[in-house]
């Protein structure tokens, strides 16, 4: 991704904060973290480092399993199965509770979002995911023209960057006040006679493309992204 693009996205972290709800949450799987460890791992040992990560990783497991043999030998010593195949039944009984415990999580925090999702937040998290789509096909077309096609840059780049800048803004303000109203209802609906002025206006706020300057370079970076899709069917046809 080209420098000019980084920040622009709307992060599944900053979405979070910005509604203070659980938004995009996935279940976390305890499998994965540990694949990735293990990928970075054999990455390493590809590379120059392989001899010193080897040795690392294979002292670190002897040492884990030498500090668990000598503690139940000197406070477990009941125990009659080989140490070793008592570590690996706690480390998967160990890893069935967390993952147990993570799905409850999840759900909880499923459940909450449910609840406290209105339509005026699935609409604005539905106009999140059109922006994020819109940054990844830019950044696919410019995939697309380093790897030898000029004829598919993009005209007034920085203005369509400037465009996109805006339309962050907007969603950005519109989230955090629809927080506002939603994590405030209650007194609003109490003291309507204090926003009667601005209520109707602040509920009916919605990101549009409006005929402006604004929306005219929203729309070509749309456009980039029909674009894209076109030159990907280009491609997927030549194979």
């Amino acid at each position: 991704m080209r420098n000019d693009l980084h920040g622009l996205e709307i992060s599944q972290r900053e979405l979070q904060i910005l509604t203070n709800l659980p938004v995009k949450d996935e279940l976390i799987i305890i499998s994965n973290p540990l694949n990735q460890i293990g990928k970075q791992i054999i990455k390493k040992i590809k590379g120059s480092e392989g001899p010193t990560v080897v040795f690392l990783v294979f002292s670190t497991f002897v040492f884990s399993y030498l500090v668990f043999d000598i503690l139940i030998k000197l406070f477990a010593t009941w125990i009659t199965i080989p140490s070793w195949l008592l570590l690996i039944i706690l480390c998967l009984l160990g890893g069935g509770i967390t993952q147990i415990f993570l799905y409850f999580w999840w759900k909880k925090r499923l459940e909450m979002l449910k609840k406290n999702l209105t339509n005026s937040l699935q609409i604005l998290l539905h106009d999140v995911d059109r922006y994020n789509s819109i940054i990844k096909a830019i950044d696919i077309n410019d995939q697309i023209e380093e790897a030898g096609n000029p004829g598919v840059s993009i005209k007034e780049r920085e203005k369509v960057l400037e465009a996109l800048q805006l339309t962050r803004n907007d969603l950005v303000r519109a989230l955090k006040t629809e927080r506002i109203l939603r994590e405030n209802k209650n007194f609003i609906l109490r003291n309507t006679e204090l926003f009667v002025n601005n209520l109707a206006t602040l509920t009916a706020m919605q990101v549009t493309e409006q005929a402006t300057e604004h929306g005219r370079l929203l729309n070509e970076a749309l456009q980039i992204a029909l674009d894209v899709q076109y030159e990907m069917q280009k491609l997927q046809s030549q194979e």
